[in-house]
């Protein structure tokens, strides 16, 4: 397949090794100027690159697959009809709980037992599209007392393999006609501000309830 990758740090890397080991074709990479991981790897591989914030439907080539890997970027509505099949991304948790980029530290923050991986299809909303893959991981107890170093601990240990894993999953089953879609439940769904954000610990703020 023909694919187009929107990325960064080392999940955008590997995700870029693992498409290129697969034998896909990567006819371009979407990634912040100063990255030194896909940004290098693609280099290294002469691979077209478009920077980080400026992708667009006229400059993205044509491709099979697109696919999120770390990326912050917004797919618009016209980018996301490019590829001919869609496009993947991986989110750090078993949506459709825990939307939002700090999926992984919520988990923690509320106690959950367990915690995940989804492969998602995107749409227009934010981690709202159609689910494709999904598994789960255990949080320690442990990491209770410190969320932030716990979710890094979970991701470094378990949860970047995991969406590896995922990934592969989906490029071989996509590969061979396979497309697997589940819509998400809303009536489970959850929607937490990034931990970034000053005041985060306002008690109106603990929770927002994706409406969509």
């Amino acid at each position: 397949m023909k694919i187009f990758i929107s990325g960064q740090r080392r999940l955008g890397e590997e995700v870029l090794r693992l498409a290129l080991a697969m034998g896909h074709e990567v006819v371009g990479v979407c990634c912040p100027v100063d990255d030194n991981a896909i940004g290098r790897l693609a280099t290294i591989n002469e691979i077209p690159r478009i920077p980080a914030g400026s992708l667009r439907a006229e400059i993205m080539p044509d491709c099979d697959l697109g696919i999120t890997a770390h990326s912050f970027d917004y797919i618009g509505k016209a980018t996301r009809y490019i590829p001919k099949i869609g496009w993947i991304g991986y989110h750090p948790s078993l949506l459709p709980r825990h939307r939002g980029r700090s999926s992984i530290e919520w988990a923690i923050k509320m106690g959950d037992a367990i915690t995940g991986g989804t492969i998602f299809w995107l749409n227009a909303g934010i981690d709202r599209g159609d689910i494709a893959y999904q598994d789960w991981v255990w949080i320690p107890p442990k990491l209770l007392d410190n969320p932030k170093k716990g979710a890094k601990y979970l991701w470094d240990t378990e949860l970047l393999q995991l969406g590896l894993h995922l990934f592969q999953v989906a490029l071989t089953e996509i590969e061979q006609g396979v497309i697997r879609r589940t819509k998400q439940r809303t009536d489970v769904s959850t929607f937490e501000p990034s931990i970034k954000v000053k005041d985060i610990y306002r008690p109106d703020c603990l929770m927002i309830e994706a409406k969509l």
